[in-house]
């Protein structure tokens, strides 16, 4: 992983897939006791590493019956609902982007599929949304984006004319960092550097402290129902 490769230069914004694949594996196992899981994932290296990480979480609970591959920019996925009903499970996650999302979601709820449909971060975006209508109710969507805080989602939609999208405030947050740094008088690289490997504060999404591996102190994962 990117911060094991021993760069200086490394500050992660978020929490990576190592902590979002278990993190969302056992809210279905714990939280909502899912005892069948289905994972589904879109065979890029996002949705292989982030279902690998749900997979070894789950551990049995994730039903090799219907540990199912798919390709990004598929439409028709009937032979996955196909599979996905014969097993019948509590949930299906889905370890993908939107645009494939959207379809898979539409296409299991015509099909019959009244369990839970799960995604991350990759799922987590208004088109998700706007693509799959109704289907989309109820869907569970974990994310290492936090909702922002006080007027930003406001603002935002008002200066772009669009909402704020899945990462737009943590961008905020760390374009901000950098900005601080910049005034406090570090105007140099190793000057800068060294300003956020000791920066400690609070930003609209959350608070921001690195580890010497790049990787934040504190990781935190949410989980958003869609209504």
């Amino acid at each position: 992983t990117l911060s094991e490769n021993g760069w200086k230069t490394f500050f992660r914004g978020l929490a990576n897939d190592g902590v979002q694949g278990p993190s969302v594996a056992n809210y279905l196992k714990n939280t909502l006791g899912h005892k069948k899981v289905c994972v589904v994932d879109d065979s890029t290296d996002y949705g292989l590493g982030l279902g690998q990480a749900v997979r070894d979480t789950l551990g049995p609970v994730a039903d090799s019956a219907c540990n199912i591959s798919v390709k990004k920019g598929d439409k028709d996925f009937s032979a996955a609902v196909t599979q996905i009903k014969s097993a019948a499970p509590d949930s299906v996650f889905f370890s993908g982007y939107y645009a494939e999302a959207a379809p898979l979601v539409q296409q299991l709820r015509d099909g019959g599929f009244e369990g839970t449909f799960a995604s991350a971060d990759g799922t987590k975006d208004p088109e998700f949304v706007k693509q799959a209508g109704e289907s989309s109710k109820g869907a569970v969507l974990a994310c290492p984006c936090g909702p922002a805080t006080g007027s930003f989602a406001e603002e935002y939609q008002q200066k772009f004319n669009q909402e704020a999208g899945t990462y737009s405030a943590e961008g905020y947050d760390l374009g901000t960092i950098l900005l601080k740094g910049i005034d406090s008088g570090a105007i140099t690289r190793p000057a800068l550097l060294d300003f956020v490997r000791g920066y400690n504060g609070q930003g609209v999404a959350r608070n921001y402290q690195w580890t010497p591996e790049g990787e934040l102190t504190t990781t935190l994962i949410w989980i958003y129902d869609v209504q």
